[in-house]
């Protein structure tokens, strides 16, 4: 029998990738990451710290320590990104937005290799060719778009994940700007906050990737996390919240022109603020995670993969009581 397909994920040491890493170690596919000599200095937003507190160097010593294969390389370097392709099956790539459009670095190594079963490029958000969503994130959106066009133009096969919103980032907060726990007395709603949300965890991102990644049914095709206990509306989230802690919140909704007013005021020197507030718009205002499935081009991972054991938004706001 067959050994499981090699992995090899690049951007190994963000907020998703680690975990992809971890998700395919588990999931005993031999993985690989690509490692650059001199890391690019990146400072975090405090939400993105508080979600991923884990250093760079102490990831890469224990993605060694636990059998990860580090290559030296980098995505600037074709021959050294040839290298390291043709040495794995799957190529997922985890980068963050300042780097979606460097992608074509990626698939054109890819075609060079010609060694490649799938290639996962940087998604893991909402579905770009179903959104309604403004700047500052519509850019970003549109970028992802373009590399799915590039993709399917070379006759690379590929599987999209949308994920949706990472639980680091619109639970541990509740959706709020500025702070990195859930409020405690007061909370501002954008709409009525009676639209669905659909919320993971950045572990169990990793883990239905890579469930992806070993299912050939996922080939040219999107796969959707709209887990069912995690699919909720953000006034069903603070109703959750609320009996945790034994005490009602002051709810303020938040109209969306005023959203949008809010959006259009912040400098770009405000971010993370203003993208933050645009992604909590997409999805709490305008339903960007509720649509209808397409068997053809896409697939339910919570009907494909029933037997994954997921974090629920229950359980994720226990640690915070």
């Amino acid at each position: 029998m067959a050994g499981k397909d090699r992995i090899l994920v690049l951007g190994p040491t963000g907020a998703i990738g680690r975990h992809i890493v971890w998700a395919s170690l588990k999931a005993g596919n031999p993985t690989y990451v690509l490692v650059r000599d001199t890391p690019p200095t990146v400072n975090k937003p405090r939400l993105v710290t508080a979600a991923n507190p884990e250093t760079r160097e102490e990831l890469l010593q224990n993605f060694q320590n636990s059998g990860v294969f580090l290559i030296q390389g980098d995505m600037n370097d074709h021959q050294s990104l040839v290298n390291a392709i043709k040495q794995v099956d799957i190529v997922i790539c985890s980068f963050g937005r300042l780097l979606i459009e460097d992608q074509v670095k990626i698939i054109a190594a890819i075609k060079e290799a010609g060694n490649v079963k799938r290639f996962f490029p940087s998604e893991f958000g909402l579905d770009v060719d179903r959104h309604d969503a403004v700047e500052p994130v519509r850019e970003v959106f549109e970028e992802k778009a373009k590399i799915r066009r590039v993709i399917e133009a070379e006759g690379v096969p590929y599987t999209y994940l949308c994920c949706h919103a990472f639980t680091g980032y619109f639970l541990r907060n509740l959706a709020q700007i500025d702070i990195t726990v859930p409020p405690r007395d007061k909370i501002y709603i954008q709409g009525d906050g009676n639209v669905k949300g659909a919320y993971v965890t950045e572990a169990d991102v990793g883990t239905f990737t890579i469930e992806a990644a070993n299912d050939p049914n996922a080939l040219n095709k999107a796969v959707h996390l709209r887990l069912p206990a995690n699919y909720l509306t953000l006034n069903q989230i603070v109703s959750m919240w609320e009996k945790k802690i034994g005490k009602t919140l002051e709810k303020i909704y938040v109209p969306e022109e005023e959203v949008l007013k809010q959006i259009k005021g912040m400098l770009q020197s405000s971010f993370p603020n203003n993208y933050l507030l645009a992604l909590y718009h997409s999805q709490q205002i305008r339903g960007d995670a509720v649509y209808e499935i397409d068997p053809a081009r896409d697939v339910e991972a919570s009907e494909a993969y029933p037997y994954v054991k997921y974090s629920t938004v229950d359980e994720y706001l226990d640690q915070f009581v």
